[in-house]
Order: structure tokens, then sequence, then C-alpha cells
């Protein structure tokens, strides 16, 4: 147990024939990346579904030596006293492993993701799970990709101090509310808010570089909170962001409805996410709006990194072609084997590819930001071992770039990273980079 409150314990389609594309699909999504669909919710069915350690031989020096770190749960008791709430009550929580030598003064903040609940049915599941109680965490669990511990694995970020907030709401830690019906806590911003403040107490104050990031539904909690994080410190501090499948697009369905759109409206009116919505954002557009990053990346003045697959999977799943837009079934064998998608299905998923492109057009404009679209059916790479580092598994990669390499670059200055793989539709003469 700990002290002060604190307990421990991711070009149109030229038609080629249909045999080809197929041979394409098989060969590229083989050496492209293994999926990665994260346990989101799931839009047709309306659910979602401090203390420091000794650092001894902890530090794995080679990818296939131990298993990833496993890191405790700490139990932020004092946040309750402010409000700050799982949705049953319990006190947020988050699993913190410490820096050490060049790393002691640098922090990697994470952001947990796992959907959102937008009625009492999903978010009454929601509450008796670890995604809405702390009380039904697990104790400790393991720290890969960006958070791993290994040098060969993280190189850039391996001896940061490495947090991980976990995620007990359920609208990327931005609702605001109470429903005394049904012992709803909506607190994901005094979560958010709380923890940040504590983890400042606890030295992060006097970091000289921080870098905030997330995946999934925690990818677009960072797109949200990117420059309130900033917010938090000196301007001598370098802070960045890095959003990994938090990209989430108002597209439009293959019914020819908007699913994710009325998914969204739902959580932002039920959670009382309003008034948390970045400001330059809703002086212009309507809130559910505003829960969608394609129309908040271009306002965010801190450094950001987009890190997303152009065919993510959880998108093309529960947003593209969820069940409720396609009864018949239809879409059931493309959705779960990427070669068994007939020519009108590519069209339509290539479509979905160029609205992403097209969204970081002018996001992709700052010198300050970073960018890496890779064409794989995936979702979610950066805390993943086979997907964040080439050392671990084979990194996907666009001009030879790995995705841990293209990250460290981008933080430290090395290069500029604005990298786009080509469609799989690909003649040789695609565009890698905006």
């Amino acid at each position: 147990m700990g002290e002060a409150g604190v307990v421990a314990n991711n070009k149109p389609f030229r038609r080629p024939l249909l045999l080809l594309l197929v041979l394409l699909l098989a060969v590229l999504v083989g050496s492209c990346c293994a999926e990665a669909a994260a346990d989101e919710g799931i839009i047709n069915s309306k659910g979602a579904g401090g203390r420091r350690r000794r650092r001894t031989s902890r530090r794995r020096t080679s990818a296939a030596a131990a298993a990833p770190l496993m890191v405790p749960i700490t139990i932020l008791k004092s946040a309750v006293d402010a409000g700050a709430v799982c949705m049953d009550g319990t006190p947020p929580a988050y699993h913190f492993d410490p820096g050490s030598g060049a790393g002691n003064n640098s922090w990697i903040v994470n952001l947990e993701g796992g959907g959102w609940c937008n009625n009492v049915r999903a978010c009454q599941f929601r509450k008796t799970s670890r995604r809405g109680s702390s009380d039904l965490m697990e104790k400790e669990i393991p720290f890969g990709g960006i958070m791993s511990s290994s040098p060969t694995d993280n190189p850039d970020f391996y001896n940061w101090n490495r947090v991980k907030i976990r995620y007990c709401d359920g609208a990327s830690f931005a609702g605001e509310g109470f429903d005394k019906e049904n012992g709803f806590y909506f607190r994901g911003q005094r979560i958010w808010d709380a923890t940040i403040r504590h983890l400042l107490s606890i030295g992060m104050s006097s970091a000289d570089k921080v870098l905030l990031t997330g995946c999934s539904a925690g990818g677009l909690a960072v797109i949200l909170h990117c420059d309130e994080f900033q917010a938090f410190f000196q301007p001598t501090t370098a802070v960045k962001c890095l959003a990994d499948a938090g990209l989430f697009l108002d597209a439009v369905d293959v019914s020819g409805g908007r699913s994710l759109r009325s998914y969204y409206s739902d959580i932002v009116a039920m959670q009382g996410v309003a008034p948390n919505l970045p400001p330059a954002c809703t002086a212009r557009l309507d809130t559910t709006s505003c829960f969608f990053p394609q129309n908040v990346i271009d306002g965010i003045k801190t450094p950001i990194f987009l890190l997303n697959a152009a065919y993510d999977v959880w998108q093309i799943q529960e947003s593209l072609a969820p069940n409720g837009a396609d009864p018949s079934g239809a879409w059931r064998a493309c959705k779960s084997n990427r070669s068994a998608c007939d020519t009108s299905q590519m069209t339509i998923l290539q479509d979905f590819r160029e609205q992403m492109v097209a969204t970081v057009r002018g996001f992709s404009g700052s010198r300050s930001n970073g960018l890496f679209i890779n064409s794989c059916f995936a979702h979610c790479q950066s805390e993943l071992p086979a997907t964040w580092s080439s050392a671990a598994g084979g990194s996907p990669a666009i001009q030879n770039k790995g995705i841990a390499k293209s990250v460290g670059d981008w933080y430290f200055g090395r290069a500029e990273v604005k990298a786009i793989d080509c469609p799989y539709d690909c003649d040789g003469t695609c565009r890698h980079i905006i």
C-alpha cells in the first residue's frame, strides 16, 4: 500500500483484375502486419463494450528474451475528493514504471483505450467490468511496444518514466455528469485532470521531455486533450502527443447512413461531453462533430503525431460496414478475410482510405506534426511489440522505416515524418509523402 491517498497494488480504385487484386491483398496483408483489433465498443449492438521499484535485471537485451515487464496498479484514492471517480464510483487508477539514467527526467503518459458507452444498457455492462470499475481492474499489466522497458524493442523511450492511466469512464476521458437513477458517474474529465495533477506532484512537473500517448478511444482522448496537456508544463518542457488509431472518421456507412455519428451523438449527450470539447471546434461546429478528430486536429497547437492504419479494421467493421448497415451480411466475409472482398467492396475500402488521406492533408502542412498512415488492416500499433518494433517482429514500414523509428525521429527532431503508404492498388507510382 502506498501513502497520501495512493494505493499501489491505426487514388480511387483503378479496377484491376479481381484475381490480381486478391493476390496483392494476400501478399500485402501477410507482410504488412498482424491484425490487432482492440476490444472497442460494438456500434450495432449499442455497447462497449506510484511506488518506485528496484531496477535490477528487468531490462531485456533481445526481442526474444523475457516476457514484457508486468507493472502493478496504483489506486488514486485522493482523487475521490475531487469527484474524479470511475463509472461505478470507485477511485481512478494508473500503472507506473519509473525512469532511469538519461530517461530519469522524461515521461510518457499513456491513456488507455477501450470503446465507449452510449445508453443505459451499454453503460451498465461497462460499469460492471474493468472498463468501469477500478475494483475489477487487473492488479498488474504488461508494458509493451512504446511502453516497453527493452532498449532493443524501444530504443528511444525504454528508460523514460512510463505511466498508463486506466480508462474507466466511457467517453475518452471527456465526460462530466452523474446519472442518479442508474448510478453512473461520467467523470472522465475529472479523472484526466486529477491524475495528471497527481503525476505532476510526484515528479512530472520538472520533466524536460514529455509525450502523451494513447490507442483507439485513448488515441481520441489524446487528440481532445493534447493542448490541455501542454498547458500543465513550463515553456521549457518539450511537450508532444501521439494518437494511435484515434483518427475516427465521420464516414458514410455501406447503407448510406452515418452509424458512427449516431453513436457518438448519443455518447456526447449522455455523458455531458460538450463543455470539455476543444473550444476552437465548438465555436464553429456542433458538439458531435467536435468529437470527431478530423474536425479537431487542424486546430491543435501542440506538436502531435498521428499513427493510423488506412484500412482501420475497427472502423471497417463497426463504422463503415457495421451489422446494422449490412442486414444481408454481404460484408461479413470481407470484414473477416480481406481476400474475400469483391471489386465493389474494395472500391468502398479505397474510398475510405482516400477520405483518411484527405482528412490529414491540412494537418500535415505543419512542420511540427508527424504522420504515419500504413496500409495494414489493423487497429492500434504502438503498444504491440510485433507492430511497434522492427526488432520485435517486423514493424510495418514506409520507405524502409518502421513505426518506432518514425516516432522517435519525429519526437527528437531527427527527421520530418509525414509518411503515407501506398494503397492496395499500388502501381509503383504511389505517394509515400504528402
